[in-house]
């Protein structure tokens, strides 16, 4: 995330597997935001077994979720999202039949007469047992939220945190800034509404017409912006204690968080040299 807003004075190639295990294709997941599940084997090395296990890594969108199952199952693309209304998935009410957020991460396996009904079910019902059960309600009760918002900041946590360890204090900035009437300013929610992955948003980029744009619209965008895993979900109902208010990543490894607005512009400058440096980041 990179802010330039003060705060108000308010308040691999293709890789075969051995029986019993699963594995992805990187490559579409990273760099060209498709989902491509690998097969998992059954009978020796051959390219052609039917797939037994479906892998969905955290924060993947739903519609790189829909278009693995579309893969996985050799249906025409489109076919799983069209699923949706035959699913009658047990959402939230908040989520008004957006399973956004739901479709939990994980290994699912394939069942012989697998249906894209079927394992949306499954992922939702799996986020349901991870997100409805006493620790996270009452987490997110602490915090003055219900479970859908606390999955919706984990799904930013999830989207903007350079490591794991800097999940806790991405949620905090998060935290402060609500507290404090301050936008959250998240460029990964800009990316959401533009249906891309990149590493920054532009001056134009926030300034389009979306309830996802968290530069002009202040609270928590309406929806979770991808699916989280059970790390984000910790980190967003404990956040980490500080005071802090802006993060940028300068370098792998070097997450800078800060409450100071003025140091924050430092580090953004030198974030922006580092990347003066760099060949240019594709927009996914």
């Amino acid at each position: 995330m990179q802010t330039n807003t003060p705060p108000r004075s308010t308040t691999r190639r293709t890789r075969l597997t051995r029986r019993g295990r699963a594995a992805l294709i990187a490559i579409g997941a990273v760099l060209a935001g498709t989902a491509v599940a690998v097969p998992l084997l059954t009978h020796g090395d051959d390219e052609e077994a039917r797939p037994t296990s479906l892998v969905i890594p955290e924060g993947w969108r739903a519609g790189q979720v829909y278009e693995a199952v579309d893969k996985v199952l050799e249906l025409p693309p489109g076919t799983t999202k069209k699923a949706l209304p035959r699913a009658k998935l047990k959402l939230p009410n908040d989520a008004d039949g957006n399973p956004e957020g739901y479709l939990f991460p994980a290994t699912y396996p394939l069942p012989e007469k697998a249906t894209p009904e079927q394992l949306l079910s499954t992922m939702v019902d799996t986020a349901n047992r991870k997100f409805n059960g006493a620790p996270i309600a009452a987490g997110a009760q602490r915090n003055a939220m219900n479970v859908y918002q606390a999955v919706t900041i984990a799904s930013i946590i999830q989207a903007e945190a350079a490591t794991k360890a800097d999940m806790g204090k991405v949620a905090r900035v998060i935290f402060n800034r609500l507290e404090r009437g301050m936008p959250l300013q998240m460029d990964s929610t800009i990316n959401y509404a533009l249906n891309r992955t990149k590493l920054r948003a532009t001056l134009n980029d926030t300034r389009i017409d979306s309830p996802y744009n968290s530069y002009q619209r202040m609270g928590l965008p309406p929806t979770p912006i991808d699916n989280p895993g059970e790390e984000a979900m910790r980190a967003a109902i404990n956040p980490t204690p500080g005071n802090w208010l802006y993060f940028v990543t300068v370098k792998p490894g070097d997450t800078r968080f800060t409450a100071d607005y003025a140091e924050h512009q430092r580090n953004v400058a030198e974030f922006n040299a580092q990347q003066a440096t760099v060949s240019p980041q594709p927009t996914r």
